[in-house]
């Protein structure tokens, strides 16, 4: 599915949840846009004007641009050399020994690097660790002689839009340009790739590399160690026999210095890994492995607090009922949940699990015939599909009597982690029973 032979204001290299909304919105703004995947599937969807996944607003301009024609697509990264500008938003995993991987970026350099040429503008819009934009503009120079700052602008332009939000926030969001200049100062090429985004509104900031590099991976750590806070007072509370949620209120009720978050299930793609870009050289390794032990640690401590509150101490042979795959609330994005590893520890623990999402793209069970006589809900998404007075009504008529609901969100508005679904009646269901 080779685009024909043109050529393109931009190509992007990568079309998930970062590159595909750029390269539509790109083509908006009337630039003309090379959609890069190896991904056969998708690229299908694509030409034929569908999203292959949700993100607010995208189905609408998806398919504007289809109509418009301004946006072709090819599996092979070769052909992105046929745009002025290369913008590679790959994915930028790391090992589980805490080692960046980067053989992504590699393989996308090597197919470029024969069909370069002076003049290319690449930008790196993926999270990637410091250092990684220098490394890329010395490899262009090493393999192929292209000067940084003379014969190709490289930078890093951080992506750093929440999931729904990417309509909104790119005209917004004060856009990142760390660019590699000449050693001489004579290059400018931070102007030349602002000069691309300045396609949207959104206001341009001028940085080096490394700290564009460091400004997007500490923005993701500051959220994850936010959200590990009100997680591992979660944990403590339990241990304590306090309430997590008066707890907090207490912290935070008119309070200057207070600001403590909610508990919940903390994952993604991006908090769940970016701490590695630090931790891999970190002055101080282990603080934010701490971190994310908090984090991962959020659905053993609900199988173990499942365990207490039922007969005998086990989910042998027991239901439970898990309501939500994704990672967060509202998105269908399922990648790095930590409701699949919640999933996963029940089964080690022999309950029979049964799943509801309405929103994700893998079949799940129905909403009645995941609570049909469950001994356990688990709230693990808290999508507003979920709504509260609605889900406790159905939690009170199909559920087993005493049934325990588990809800570190607070979505269902019980104000407890762990209740029975009697303790729901003052909120207001009628629990009809057969």
């Amino acid at each position: 599915m080779s685009a024909s032979e043109d050529s393109f204001d931009v190509a992007v290299v990568g079309l998930g949840r970062v590159g595909l909304p750029l390269a539509l919105s790109f083509a908006d703004r009337g630039l003309s846009v090379l959609g890069i995947d190896r991904d056969i599937d998708r690229l299908e969807a694509v030409a034929a004007g569908r999203m292959p996944f949700q993100e607010t607003g995208t189905d609408e301009l998806i398919a504007k641009v289809h109509k418009s024609g301004r946006l072709s697509v090819s599996e092979r990264v070769a052909d992105g050399a046929r745009a002025d500008a290369i913008v590679l938003t790959l994915g930028t995993p790391s090992f589980s020994h805490i080692e960046i991987d980067m053989r992504d970026i590699r393989s996308a350099l090597d197919d470029l690097l024969p069909h370069l040429r002076p003049g290319h503008t690449i930008v790196l819009r993926s999270t990637i660790a410091p250092g990684t934009t220098d490394f890329v503009a010395g490899y262009l120079e090493r393999q192929r002689g292209l000067c940084p700052g003379v014969d190709v602008h490289v930078a890093h332009v951080p992506e750093r839009i929440a999931t729904g939000k990417f309509l909104a926030e790119i005209d917004t969001l004060p856009c990142i340009v760390g660019a590699v200049e000449c050693s001489d100062g004579a290059s400018a090429s931070g102007e030349h790739v602002a000069r691309l985004f300045e396609a949207f509104d959104a206001p341009i900031v001028q940085t080096t590399p490394v700290q564009a590099e460091l400004a997007k991976i500490w923005a993701n750590i500051l959220r994850y160690t936010h959200f590990a806070l009100p997680n591992l007072l979660m944990m403590d509370c339990e241990q304590y026999g306090a309430n997590v949620f008066e707890v907090i209120d207490l912290i935070n009720r008119d309070y200057p210095r207070g600001g403590i978050a909610q508990p919940g299930f903390t994952a993604g793609t991006c908090l769940r890994k970016d701490f590695t870009f630090s931790e891999e050289r970190s002055n101080a390794p282990g603080m934010l492995l701490a971190v994310s032990r908090v984090n991962e640690s959020v659905p053993h401590f609900l199988v173990q607090g499942m365990k207490r509150r039922s007969p005998e101490q086990t989910l042998n042979g027991r239901k439970v009922a898990v309501l939500g795959l994704a990672f967060k609330g509202n998105t269908d994005d399922e990648r790095d949940s930590l409701a699949h590893k919640l999933v996963r520890l029940l089964e080690r623990e022999l309950a029979d699990v049964a799943v509801h999402d309405p929103v994700v793209a893998s079949p799940t069970q129905s909403l009645e015939e995941t609570l049909h006589e469950a001994h356990v809900v688990v709230v693990a998404a808290n999508h507003a599909a979920f709504e509260p007075a609605a889900t406790r009504a159905a939690i009170g008529a199909l559920t087993a009597p005493d049934a325990l609901v588990v809800d570190p969100w607070n979505h269902l508005g019980s104000g407890q982690v762990f209740a029975f679904a009697d303790e729901l009646i003052p909120l207001g269901i009628e629990v009809r029973r057969s």
